[in-house]
């Protein structure tokens, strides 16, 4: 790491490390919250703004008849977008397809490992979720969620739900090396009296930034900081905005600006620049949660125009339901409808041909197992714009 890049305000101090290599390298300790640091009254402006948006996206949540509508498109975008970031790639309709009927890896790599890693990423949120309703954000909360992100995948034989006993560095040159393992334990405990203390001087939405930085900077995990770092990011700001469910989901604003991202983050360890961090966030905060919030009211208004165009056909006891699981899964087989309503395969294929007469579902008779789709409600969902194309159909 190039020592010189950080100058005396940097909010930490260096150390000299030992690779394995046997190479001298230095290591960044960060100081513990809070920082030396003042809110930038210029940033007031941006603050009310990104709250005045939270605010509006779960007043839309508490709204609708089921929270799923919104949330598990949201949730599902956001574990795609948030591997993404650290290079694992999938389709939405690969992961949907997926969740119907997940399998074992026969290997932690391919595609079903690459499946699962994403997959990972709801059920570790989930598992924050159910934590929370017991335990205060802790270290025992990070570690199991981290459990839960890297069960069975890429990364599983490297201590999950354990910090790390050995040194880790970013990039492949170590343009960052965090905190040497021995000074882990400490500084998490630091991290866990902070997040559970009160220090009215600054915002509580400012204070969950901060905490991004932290976990980011100290790295505690061998594998998977990123992706758990944005799955707390996720959980703390619905816990301290007193949010009916977790609605911001920032991954894809950090992916569209990766590069700022990730310099916004190391001009914090080295410069102390927390304004120009906390005027990112804050930027992404409004954009991610005014795009929810276009979604929602797209949704809304599809949902209606389904029963619409069900009507006119004459619906089967079961033509509602079915419209509205496909606002959480708008891919679908025909062994899923048969399992979720308990109805017999003929049955359920005539359900789902009738939603592909009305026009609601595209039908891929060439996939195995037979698929079905939702093009509208994949484009609202997943696109990272309302106005793109539809998109692709899944790959058998």
């Amino acid at each position: 790491m190039d020592k010189s890049k950080f100058s005396d305000a940097c909010p930490g101090r260096l150390v000299a490390i030992e690779k394995e290599n046997k190479a001298k390298d230095w290591a960044f300790v960060p100081a513990p919250l809070p920082p030396d640091w003042e809110f930038d009254i210029g940033l007031w402006p941006l603050l009310a703004e990104a709250r005045e948006a939270l605010g509006t996206l779960n007043g839309i949540g508490q709204t609708l008849p089921n929270p799923q509508l919104l949330l598990r498109p949201l949730q599902t975008r956001e574990a795609i977008t948030s591997s993404s970031i650290e290079g694992t790639h999938v389709t939405a309709a690969q992961l949907l397809l997926y969740e119907l009927d997940p399998i074992e890896p026969t290997s932690r790599e391919g595609r079903v490992a690459e499946w699962q890693e994403v997959f990972n990423h709801t059920r570790a949120l989930e598992r924050g979720l159910t934590l929370l309703g017991e335990l205060p954000f802790c270290n025992r909360l990070f570690k199991e969620v981290h459990a839960v992100l890297m069960d069975g995948v890429r990364g599983y034989d490297k201590s999950p739900g354990q910090f790390r006993n050995m040194q880790v560095q970013i990039g492949s040159r170590g343009r960052f090396i965090p905190p040497p393992a021995s000074e882990v334990a400490r500084l998490m405990d630091n991290f866990e009296h902070y997040i559970n203390s009160d220090h009215p001087r600054l915002d509580p939405l400012v204070r969950c930034y901060l905490v991004h930085y932290q976990f980011e900077a100290i790295h505690p995990f061998r594998d998977g900081n990123g992706r758990l770092g944005r799955v707390l990011l996720t959980l703390m700001i619905s816990r301290r905005m007193h949010h009916s469910m977790p609605w911001l989901y920032l991954s894809a604003f950090f992916e569209r600006y990766r590069d700022e991202y990730v310099s916004n983050l190391f001009a914090v360890s080295t410069k102390a620049h927390w304004s120009q961090w906390i005027e990112f966030c804050l930027r992404g905060t409004i954009e991610q949660a005014n795009d929810s919030i276009r979604r929602c009211h797209e949704f809304k208004r599809l949902r209606e125009t389904y029963y619409e165009q069900i009507r006119s056909r004459g619906p089967s006891p079961r033509s509602h339901q079915i419209i509205d699981v496909l606002f959480t899964y708008p891919v679908l087989t025909i062994p899923a409808i048969v399992k979720k309503f308990g109805v017999s395969y003929p049955t359920a294929r005539s359900d789902l041909e009738l939603l592909v007469a009305c026009g609601i579902l595209n039908d891929n008779p060439k996939v195995h197992p037979r698929t079905f789709q939702a093009p509208q409600v994949m484009r609202i969902a997943f696109s990272d714009h309302l106005t793109d194309p539809e998109l692709v159909e899944p790959q058998p």
